[in-house]
């Protein structure tokens, strides 16, 4: 059986935009790739992060926050990262794995009561998805 390539998708804090990317391109290309998520400075995930996806039938509640430390001297196809600051303090990685850049706002910034908070990692959760579906993964069929 062949390998299946590796993507990683790295934030800062490994809690909200990467954790959602994690569980919607796992979700959208089941089983064809092997998916995680990091962060330069990882925290905890974000329970609106959780909750957004469950919403859409994504179960990410066992997810843990991981450092990209992680990952170190391991082989992975694609690195994407989903904010600047991930990009710009991102690790290292052998010429031949593929950099893709796609800056979200970060939802976890957003302040007001849960509702406003979830509205907002809604509207994140959906421009992901719709990255995933028009544009992402062109890129990855295409190689």
């Amino acid at each position: 059986m062949l390998n299946k390539k590796r993507i990683l998708i790295l934030c800062t804090g490994n809690s909200a935009r990467s954790q959602m990317a994690e569980g919607l391109l796992k979700h959208i290309r089941e089983g064809e790739f092997e998916i995680f998520s990091a962060g330069t400075k990882p925290t905890l995930v974000r329970p609106e992060a959780i909750h957004v996806l469950k919403e859409i039938n994504i179960d990410i509640s066992n997810n843990r926050s991981k450092s990209i430390d992680e990952f170190a001297n391991q082989e992975i196809e694609y690195v994407l990262t989903v904010c600047d600051n991930a990009k710009e303090n991102c690790p290292y990685f052998p010429a031949k794995t593929k950099l893709i850049h796609r800056s979200f706002a970060d939802p976890a910034q957003v302040e007001g009561d849960e509702e406003i908070r979830l509205a907002a990692f809604r509207k994140v959760r959906d421009q992901i998805q719709k990255y995933f579906n028009e544009t992402f993964v062109e890129v990855i069929d295409n190689e």
